[in-house]
C-alpha cells in the first residue's frame, strides 16, 4: 500500500522555519517505487506531469537500485527536481492509474529522494557546452522559468545573463514560498552549478528602469522575458486602505528576508504576533500565509474562501485521471486555522486609520447554463474583529509598466504576453516563458515553459 511521507510534529515545527518532511528510508522508497505498474498508457507523465518526467522509468530504476541512472533520467526532463519534489502538488499522482482507488504511487517523494541522493553522491555536476556559439542572451526574471531557460541556454553554448530586480536569485521560489516548505539553501546549491555552467547572475537590476529595452536589444542577440504574473488581485471594498491590510506576497517576502538575516525597518514590519489574522484566499499562497502567521505567534488565524466547500470525494463530472476537485487540507492548515467557505468580504472597518473589523456575508453558488452564479445569502451577514488581513486572491497579469511597455509586446485578452509555438513574441528577438505568458500557474509548468523557450531561442540563434 501507499505510505505517506511523515512530517515533524506540529508542536515542534510551528516554532521554527525548518522544512517539515521526514524523508522515508531507502527500503521504504524502494518498496514504494515497486508499486509502479509501468502502465501501457502512463497517465502520470502523459497527462499528469507538466514537465513530462519519465516517471515509470525512474520508478523502475529506483526499484532496481540503479539510483544514478534514475538521477540522470530525472534530470533529462526537469532542471530542478529537488524543488518540484518538495513543493509540486503532484498532478502526476492524481493521474496515476492506482489513484482510481485513491492509492497512487508516491511519485513526488521518490523524485525528491533521487535528487537529494544525486547531490549527496556527486552525480549532479555542471554540464558544459561542447562549444560556445558566440551568441548572447538576456533572461529577465529569475523564477523557475527564468532559471530553467538560463541553464538550458548556457548548456547550449550561448553566453547567458540572468537579470533579477530583487537582491537574490530565485524569484517566487526565493521570496514567495516559505522556508518551511523550501529551504533556500536548496536554491543556492543549484545556483552554484549554474554559475559553473556559465550563467551570469545580475541582481538588483530592474530591467525597464535601470536598463532600457532598447539597450537590451542592442546588447543581446535574444531576450527571454520571464517576469512572472506579479500584479496581485486586490479587494475593492470600503476600508481597503486601512493600516493592517496587506498583499500576501509582501508578507511572505518579509519573513523570508528575515530568515535570510536581513533587517526590516520596524515601521515596515508586517507581523501576526498576538494578532487575530484573516487570510482571504483559499489557495496555496493563502495556506503559506496561514503557516507563517502561526509561526509568528498569531493569536487566532482564519482563512476565508469565496468558493463553496469542495466535496470529500470526486463527483461524477470529475472522474480520474483529471485533477480531483475535492477537499484538501495543507500542512499549514493542519497546524491550526478556522477555514470558512462561501465568504464574501463586504467592508473593512477601523479606528484612527487602523483595521479593527471585517464585515462579510455568506454566498450561495448556483449552476447556470453558462457557468455559475453567486448570490448573497439573506440574513447571513457577520463581522469578525481582526488586526491583520492578508490578501491571497491570486494574480491578474504581468507588470506592464516599464519593460513590457518599452518592448511594445502584443498581449492576449488576459493581459499576458502573447507568444507563438516557439515562445517568440511579436518582437522576433524577444521570447517569453512562465507566468508572464501563461498566467499564474505551477512551478513545474514554469520549468517546462522555460525549457521550451530556451529551445525556441536556440533554434532562432542557430
Amino acid at each position: 500500500t501507499r505510505r505517506e511521507v511523515p512530517h515533524r510534529p506540529v508542536v515542534q515545527r510551528i516554532h521554527d522555519y525548518k522544512e517539515m518532511d521526514i524523508p522515508l528510508s531507502e527500503q521504504d522508497i524502494t518498496e514504494q517505487a515497486a508499486r509502479c505498474m509501468d502502465c501501457g498508457i502512463p497517465f502520470c507523465h502523459g497527462m499528469g506531469c507538466p514537465v513530462v518526467n519519465r516517471i515509470p522509468e525512474f520508478n523502475d530504476l529506483v526499484y532496481q537500485g540503479k539510483w544514478e541512472q534514475a538521477c540522470h533520467n530525472l534530470h533529462s526532463t526537469n532542471n530542478f527536481p529537488e524543488v518540484t519534489g518538495r513543493i509540486c502538488p503532484a498532478p502526476c499522482e492524481t493521474a496515476c492509474t492506482l489513484n482510481i482507488d485513491e492509492n497512487p504511487v508516491l511519485i513526488c517523494h521518490i523524485e525528491y529522494q533521487i535528487a537529494e541522493r544525486g547531490f549527496a553522491q556527486g552525480w549532479i555536476k555542471p554540464m558544459f557546452a561542447e562549444k560556445k556559439t558566440g551568441k548572447t542572451v538576456a533572461v529577465i526574471g529569475s523564477g523557475p522559468a527564468g532559471m530553467a531557460a538560463a541553464q538550458q541556454l548556457a548548456r547550449a553554448g550561448h553566453t547567458t545573463t540572468l537579470f533579477e530586480r530583487d537582491d537574490r536569485i530565485g524569484g517566487l521560489l526565493r521570496y514567495g514560498i516559505p522556508d518551511f516548505k523550501l529551504d533556500k539553501k536548496i536554491l543556492d546549491r543549484r545556483m552554484k552549478q549554474m554559475m559553473l555552467e556559465g550563467v551570469n547572475f545580475k541582481t538588483n537590476v530592474n530591467v525597464g528602469v535601470d536598463i532600457s529595452a532598447d539597450q537590451l536589444l542592442d546588447d543581446f542577440d535574444a531576450i527571454c522575458v520571464t517576469i512572472g504574473s506579479t500584479i496581485p488581485r486586490d479587494l475593492p471594498v470600503p476600508g481597503r486602505s486601512l493600516a493592517g491590510v496587506h498583499f500576501a506576497m509582501d508578507y511572505l517576502k518579509q519573513q523570508n528576508k528575515l530568515n535570510a538575516g536581513d533587517t526590516i525597518p520596524s515601521d515596515q514590519m508586517i507581523n501576526a504576533r498576538n494578532k487575530t489574522t484573516i487570510v482571504i484566499g483559499g489557495g496555496d499562497t493563502g495556506s503559506d500565509c496561514v503557516g507563517t502567521a502561526i509561526r509568528q505567534g498569531a493569536q487566532k488565524v482564519y482563512q476565508f474562501e469565496i468558493l463553496p466547500k469542495p466535496p470529500l470525494a470526486r463527483k461524477n463530472d470529475n472522474p480520474w485521471p483529471f485533477w480531483p476537485l475535492t477537499l484538501r487540507t495543507s500542512t499549514s492548515q493542519q497546524e491550526g486555522c478556522q477555514r470558512r467557505w462561501s465568504i464574501l468580504t463586504k467592508e473593512l472597518k477601523g479606528q484612527d486609520g487602523i483595521l479593527t473589523e471585517l464585515c462579510g456575508v455568506k454566498v450561495e453558488w448556483k449552476k447556470t447554463g453558462t457557468g455559475f452564479s453567486m448570490n448573497e445569502k439573506e440574513g447571513s451577514e457577520f463581522s469578525v474583529k481582526t488586526d491583520l488581513i492578508l490578501l491571497a486572491m491570486g494574480f491578474t497579469n504581468p507588470q506592464r509598466t516599464g519593460l513590457l511597455d518599452e518592448f511594445d509586446l502584443e498581449l492576449d485578452n488576459r493581459g499576458n504576453v502573447k507568444i507563438n509555438e516557439n515562445c517568440q513574441t511579436s518582437n522576433k528577438k524577444v521570447f517569453a516563458a512562465g507566468d508572464a505568458n501563461m498566467g499564474a500557474s505551477l512551478v513545474v509548468r514554469a520549468i517546462y515553459s522555460g525549457r521550451q523557450a530556451a529551445a525556441g531561442i536556440n533554434q532562432y540563434l542557430t
